[in-house]
């Protein structure tokens, strides 16, 4: 796998490969040309927070927007802190398949990887 350098800046990174994922599951919805994909962090899980990926019908006042391989991704600001450098990628092999993502933030994660605690401060 070919690691690409990115600006620290960036909130997060969609890979081709999630970006082709999404692509494919946007198409199967009715009104897909208008939609974004919403990536979020709720409270809960078993580590404290978990991951939120869904398609909504536009971005939000405050949302943080980005473009990744022509998909549209709006992160909440509530969320955008937390996910500050994270990279979402899909995994589609016997072992294990899905989006997964990768967050410099999270200081555990469970067992499943759909949540994660952040470091005290």
């Amino acid at each position: 796998m070919e690691i690409t350098e990115r600006p620290l800046d960036t909130l997060l990174t969609l890979t081709p490969g999630a970006a082709e994922k999404v692509k494919e599951l946007m198409a199967e919805e009715p009104d897909a040309g208008s939609m974004v994909l919403r990536v979020a962090i709720q409270g809960g899980g078993c580590s404290g927070f978990q991951y939120g990926l869904g398609f909504d019908t536009a971005a939000a006042e405050g949302d943080h927007e980005l473009e990744f391989e022509g998909v549209r991704v709006v992160v909440d600001p509530f969320s955008a802190p937390y996910l500050q450098g994270a990279t979402i990628d899909f995994l589609n092999g016997l072992q294990e398949s899905g989006f997964k993502i990768d967050n410099p933030n999270a200081a555990s994660s469970c067992g499943c990887g759909h949540s994660f605690q952040v470091a005290e401060g």
